[in-house]
Protein backbone atom coordinates (compact mmCIF):
# COMPACT_ATOMS: atom_id res chain seq x y z
CA UNK A 1 0.00 0.00 0.00
CA UNK A 2 2.88 2.39 0.82
CA UNK A 3 4.20 1.79 -2.68
CA UNK A 4 0.96 3.01 -4.22
CA UNK A 5 0.84 6.09 -2.00
CA UNK A 6 4.26 7.14 -3.24
CA UNK A 7 3.52 6.19 -6.83
CA UNK A 8 0.08 7.86 -6.88
CA UNK A 9 1.24 11.48 -7.45
CA UNK A 10 3.70 10.36 -10.14
CA UNK A 11 1.01 8.36 -11.88
CA UNK A 12 -1.37 11.33 -11.82
CA UNK A 13 1.36 13.57 -13.23
CA UNK A 14 2.11 11.08 -16.00
CA UNK A 15 -1.57 10.76 -16.90
CA UNK A 16 -2.03 14.54 -16.93
CA UNK A 17 1.05 15.01 -19.09
CA UNK A 18 -0.15 12.32 -21.49
CA UNK A 19 -3.58 13.94 -21.77
CA UNK A 20 -2.02 17.38 -22.31
CA UNK A 21 0.27 16.04 -25.05
CA UNK A 22 -2.58 14.26 -26.80
CA UNK A 23 -4.70 17.41 -26.79
CA UNK A 24 -1.85 19.62 -27.98
CA UNK A 25 -0.03 17.57 -30.59
CA UNK A 26 -1.05 17.38 -34.23
CA UNK A 27 -2.11 14.01 -35.52
CA UNK A 28 0.61 12.28 -37.47
CA UNK A 29 0.02 12.46 -41.19
CA UNK A 30 -2.86 14.90 -40.88
CA UNK A 31 -3.28 17.75 -43.34
CA UNK A 32 -3.74 20.23 -40.52
CA UNK A 33 -1.76 20.67 -37.30
CA UNK A 34 -2.98 22.07 -34.01
CA UNK A 35 -1.23 24.20 -31.37
CA UNK A 36 -2.97 24.88 -28.07
CA UNK A 37 -2.49 27.99 -25.95
CA UNK A 38 -2.99 26.93 -22.34
CA UNK A 39 -1.46 27.94 -19.01
CA UNK A 40 0.30 30.84 -20.75
CA UNK A 41 2.22 28.44 -23.02
CA UNK A 42 1.96 27.20 -26.60
CA UNK A 43 1.98 23.42 -26.90
CA UNK A 44 3.66 21.81 -28.53
CA UNK A 45 6.48 24.34 -28.29
CA UNK A 46 7.92 23.22 -31.64
CA UNK A 47 5.88 21.74 -34.48
CA UNK A 48 7.34 20.10 -37.58
CA UNK A 49 5.00 19.97 -40.57
CA UNK A 50 5.26 19.42 -44.32
CA UNK A 51 4.95 22.40 -46.67
CA UNK A 52 1.33 23.09 -47.59
CA UNK A 53 0.03 22.30 -44.10
CA UNK A 54 -2.50 24.55 -42.39
CA UNK A 55 -1.68 25.04 -38.73
CA UNK A 56 -4.40 26.08 -36.28
CA UNK A 57 -3.80 27.71 -32.90
CA UNK A 58 -6.64 27.42 -30.36
CA UNK A 59 -6.80 29.37 -27.11
CA UNK A 60 -7.73 27.15 -24.14
CA UNK A 61 -6.85 29.82 -21.53
CA UNK A 62 -9.25 32.17 -19.79
CA UNK A 63 -7.08 35.09 -20.97
CA UNK A 64 -6.84 36.35 -24.57
CA UNK A 65 -3.74 35.47 -26.63
CA UNK A 66 -2.40 36.38 -30.06
CA UNK A 67 -0.21 34.51 -32.55
CA UNK A 68 2.32 36.84 -34.17
CA UNK A 69 5.19 35.86 -36.49
CA UNK A 70 8.49 37.56 -35.70
CA UNK A 71 8.84 38.39 -39.42
CA UNK A 72 5.30 39.66 -39.92
CA UNK A 73 4.26 36.66 -42.06
CA UNK A 74 1.12 36.02 -39.99
CA UNK A 75 -0.71 37.82 -37.21
CA UNK A 76 -3.91 36.91 -35.41
CA UNK A 77 -6.19 39.24 -33.55
CA UNK A 78 -6.78 38.63 -29.87
CA UNK A 79 -8.17 35.12 -29.44
CA UNK A 80 -10.62 34.67 -26.59
CA UNK A 81 -11.24 31.31 -24.92
CA UNK A 82 -11.88 28.56 -27.50
CA UNK A 83 -11.25 30.86 -30.48
CA UNK A 84 -8.82 29.78 -33.20
CA UNK A 85 -6.50 31.22 -35.84
CA UNK A 86 -5.15 29.29 -38.84
CA UNK A 87 -2.32 29.87 -41.30
CA UNK A 88 -1.17 27.76 -44.25
CA UNK A 89 2.61 27.28 -44.46
CA UNK A 90 3.55 27.02 -48.14
CA UNK A 91 7.37 27.30 -48.00
CA UNK A 92 9.94 25.26 -46.09
CA UNK A 93 11.75 27.09 -43.31
CA UNK A 94 11.76 27.80 -39.60
CA UNK A 95 9.18 30.26 -38.31
CA UNK A 96 9.16 31.79 -34.84
CA UNK A 97 6.12 33.36 -33.21
CA UNK A 98 4.92 34.78 -29.90
CA UNK A 99 1.85 36.15 -28.16
CA UNK A 100 2.03 39.94 -28.42
CA UNK A 101 0.06 40.25 -25.16
CA UNK A 102 2.31 37.82 -23.26
CA UNK A 103 5.73 37.93 -25.03
CA UNK A 104 7.16 35.05 -22.98
CA UNK A 105 4.73 32.77 -24.82
CA UNK A 106 6.78 31.65 -27.83
CA UNK A 107 6.81 28.83 -30.33
CA UNK A 108 8.53 27.52 -33.43
CA UNK A 109 7.19 25.99 -36.64
CA UNK A 110 9.55 23.92 -38.79
CA UNK A 111 8.22 23.46 -42.31
CA UNK A 112 9.88 20.75 -44.40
Amino acid sequence: MRYFRRLGPLLLLALASHSWAQNAAPAAGSAAGVVIARDFMFAPLTVTIPAGTTLTWTNRDDEPHTVVSDTGLFRSGALDTNESFSFKFEKPGTYHYACSIHPRMVGTIVVQ
